[in-house]
């Protein structure tokens, strides 16, 4: 376990974390048992009294700042697009963000 753990952290240090570490079987079989356990259903709006499917599985503390937890049953739940998209407002795509965008010239 500490092996795997320092791998991870040396995967997060590294910045190569989104292509590597969600591709692992450790990654694939731990988020299909979080789904499961949580009956393939939000657990946020389970929360707030509803019900949606749950089809992501989010890190409660985020791995880069806490890879130690990367497969830590305590720090996943399932949570569906909207609710996820509501936990990282950061990765939406706004206008500001596209006009901030650096654009390469087109080069026929």
């Amino acid at each position: 376990m500490v092996s795997r753990l320092a791998c991870l952290s040396a995967v997060v240090h590294s910045g190569q974390l989104p292509d590597n570490f969600y591709k692992t079987g450790a990654w694939v079989c731990k988020r299909l048992e979080i789904l499961e356990r949580d009956n393939y259903e939000c657990q946020r709006c389970k929360g707030a009294g509803g019900y949606t499917k749950g089809n992501v599985v989010h890190h409660i503390k985020h791995l880069e700042d806490r890879p130690d937890l990367a497969l830590d049953d305590d720090n996943l739940m399932t949570v569906c697009e909207a609710c996820h998209n509501i936990l990282h407002p950061e990765r939406l795509w706004t206008p500001e963000a596209s006009k901030r965008r650096q654009i390469t010239p087109e080069r026929w």
